[in-house]
């Protein structure tokens, strides 16, 4: 047939998984302001955080 090909061998995933590195130090903390805002970080990376507002997180019951 013109243009019918049979796959007979497909190839592995190639993208090996990602290891989680034992020698990050994450924090949280609460930022007073006009809208108390949810931080948390990696201190041991430059630039390793995130910010929402502190109504927009989630509790720890929440996440249970």
């Amino acid at each position: 047939m013109y243009g019918c090909y049979m796959l007979t061998h497909m190839e592995p995933d190639t993208i090996p998984a990602s290891e989680a590195t034992t020698d990050a130090e994450v924090m949280a903390a609460v930022e007073d302001g006009p809208v108390q805002t949810f931080v948390i970080a990696d201190v041991s990376t430059d630039n390793a955080y995130l910010t929402l507002p502190l109504s927009d997180a989630a509790s720890l019951p929440a996440w249970r």
